[in-house]
């Protein structure tokens, strides 16, 4: 822990003598020569540096501190009776025949009628329902938006998500005078599914070898790639066969500022911020490319302060006009007509997972080359369902 904090004040110092290094570079227009600008980008690289250096060794701690955890507790009550045993996809016998499927050829007749429990339309098998939370978990770490945005679980069907389109409102009348309808008006938007599927190749030694933890690695790939995939999706998605992505054209985020030049402006960030309205700056969050964040370390305000902060205690995040920032490598860099930065609450735009992922063995596809493929597929979709929680800077066409 004391080394997280030596880092993060080494972390803010450097950016200190950054800053510094930048003011007493500049000339009397403004500019800053090249060999000074590079001067600067080194420096400000070894900030950034730093910066994930901080988020690995807190990464490790929260995994020490669940480490350190006790695995049993003292009796300091009366035993109270056992609990019902797990049935379905959650029991211990449907978990051991999953695994005894995924490392094995050939399943036994009693393996095959503990399979049956989760028999995938699509000829796989659904995962144990413990595992699929680690499954979830893993999705979360690799995918920024499902920690930020609204996650539901659907079974089957559309999801019809009732809004209000427009509220009523009170009016002033005399005295035995009739009180005036004043209704709301509700709408609905609907959420489906979308498939997204990856291919895991394993060699047979490897499934054969008992030391090797099969679990963990399908777990790690499945998350990579599927984060990776929903990620993208869930900002830039067009809608057909994929979610509705943040930025879609009509379904998206509405244009809150357009800049008047190249780069945006720090006049017109705080523009974006007063965009949306009051009630949704509480939680609003900066999503942004980290290329565009590079552009914006160097923006100040009309006091002279810079509108990027670092995180000084352990859990804060790097701050713009002290709202949390999100890099994401799928948000647009910033060219002409691009939509660069949204803001806003991100609790707006709803994930809908169809619950059950599943995996299916393929002995021959690669036999010839001594592996076994698993084929992971999910369903998920995803919607904002209310625009004038968030809105985007776009630069000029």
């Amino acid at each position: 822990m004391n080394q997280i904090l030596a880092l993060r004040e080494k972390r803010a110092n450097l950016w200190n003598e950054t800053k510094a290094f930048l003011e007493s570079h500049r000339a009397e227009d403004g500019t800053v020569s090249a060999e000074d600008n590079a001067t600067y980008e080194k420096m400000e690289a070894d900030v950034v540096a730093l910066g994930k250096e901080i988020e690995r060794l807190e990464r490790q701690a929260a995994i020490d501190r669940e480490m350190d955890q006790p695995t049993a507790s003292p009796l300091v009550s009366r035993p109270v009776a056992p609990t019902a045993q797990k049935q379905g996809r959650a029991s211990d016998e449907y978990k051991a025949a999953f695994w005894g499927m995924i490392r094995n050829r050939v399943a036994t007749p009693g393996v095959m009628n503990a399979l049956q429990v989760g028999t995938d339309s699509e000829g796989g098998y659904l995962v144990p329902d413990e595992y699929e939370r680690t499954l979830v978990q893993g999705l979360e770490e690799e995918n920024v938006l499902r920690s930020l945005c609204t996650v539901i679980q659907t079974s089957s069907g559309d999801r019809k998500i009732p809004l209000v389109a427009s509220h009523g409102t009170a009016s002033w009348v005399d005295e035995e005078a009739t009180i005036p309808d004043s209704d709301d008006v509700f709408g609905q938007i609907s959420i489906g599914a979308h498939k997204v599927a990856t291919m895991i190749k394993v060699s047979d030694e490897l499934l054969q070898d008992s030391v090797f933890n099969i679990e963990s690695y399908i777990a790690a790939e499945f998350a990579r790639r599927i984060g990776a995939a929903e990620e993208e999706a869930f900002i830039t998605g067009n809608g057909t066969g994929k979610p509705t992505g943040l930025l879609h054209a009509t379904n998206g985020a509405g244009i809150g500022v357009t800049t008047n030049g190249n780069t945006p402006t720090a006049d017109e960030i705080f523009d974006l911020v007063h965009s949306i309205k009051s009630v949704y700056r509480k939680k609003a969050v900066f999503l942004l490319n980290d290329s565009t964040l590079k552009a914006l370390r160097k923006l100040k305000d009309g006091q002279g302060q810079y509108l990027w902060q670092p995180g000084l205690k352990e859990g804060q995040p790097d701050t713009l006009l002290n709202y949390r920032l999100v890099t994401s490598p799928f948000m647009p860099e910033i060219d002409s007509g691009n939509k660069v930065i949204l803001f806003g609450d991100f609790k707006s735009y709803w994930i809908a997972d169809r619950q059950g992922r599943s995996f299916q063995r393929l002995n021959e596809l690669y036999a010839a080359t001594g592996q076994v493929g698993f084929r992971a597929t999910q369903r998920v979709d995803g919607r904002l369902v209310l625009a004038e929680a968030m809105k985007c800077l776009a630069v000029k066409a």
